[in-house]
């Protein structure tokens, strides 16, 4: 079974990661079971391991974390759905590439309901929305914009950390880092395109597409104050 954890409210990033470890160590162990938990962070920055400090543009904004995951600099905040994912990745093949590329098709699956085309880029993490109403970039190409970005850690071939998807956070709070070390592209949110979607509408979308992609059974548990 995979559980499905859904916090109300501000979980704070401290608390978060000392679930997800200690999560993680029981999923490897076999003590504990596989789980998914959506939630909500404060405005912070945390910098992946892949971080250049260059690109922490203004460091007294927002707390800044370090973190383990892969990638570089990433915004959380209000508005943006939080998914945590730890899952035993040697029941999924041992194959890290396979994973990630799933959890770029549950997300891609998830925006589909709201009829939106995600786009995977090679050379740039995350999913990605085509912007046709945007002036075209320096290069020629068709403007695009972030939606939804993922980076991962494994120990013992357990995932943690996971995936965000900007449903509508202050999009001008990502003006504090470069996201991900990438200048040329933007970032987006469902209700910038002008879509009336609400954060237990994404979270009914993740479930159902999960299910599509991964395939395992599943349980609910709210944790409101947790």
């Amino acid at each position: 079974m995979v559980e499905w954890r859904i916090s109300d409210g501000l979980t704070s990033y401290e608390d978060a990661l000392e679930f997800m470890e200690t999560r993680a160590a029981g999923i490897a162990s076999g003590e504990a079971e596989e789980c998914i938990w959506l939630l909500e962070h404060p405005p912070l920055y945390t910098g992946g391991t892949s971080a250049k400090i260059e690109d922490l543009k203004d460091p007294d904004r927002f707390p800044v974390y370090p973190s383990k995951r892969g990638g570089q600099y990433t915004y959380h905040g209000p508005g943006q759905r939080v998914a945590y994912v730890m899952l035993d990745v040697s029941k999924r093949g041992k194959d890290v590439r396979c994973f990630v590329r799933d959890l770029e098709a549950w997300v891609i699956k998830a925006l589909a309901t709201f009829n939106l085309t995600g786009h995977i880029r090679d050379g740039r993490v995350g999913v990605w929305i085509e912007r046709p109403d945007q002036p075209k970039t320096a290069s020629g190409a068709m403007a695009e914009d972030k939606i939804a970005a993922i980076g991962i850690r494994l120990r013992k071939w357990v995932s943690f950390h996971g995936i965000s998807i900007n449903v509508e956070p202050d999009l001008s709070h990502f003006e504090g880092i470069v996201p991900c070390g990438i200048t040329d592209y933007g970032v987006t949110s469902l209700v910038d395109l002008g879509l009336p979607v609400t954060l237990d509408d994404v979270d009914v979308a993740l479930r159902h597409s999960f299910e599509e992609v991964f395939g395992h059974a599943t349980k609910q548990s709210d944790c409101a104050s947790q």
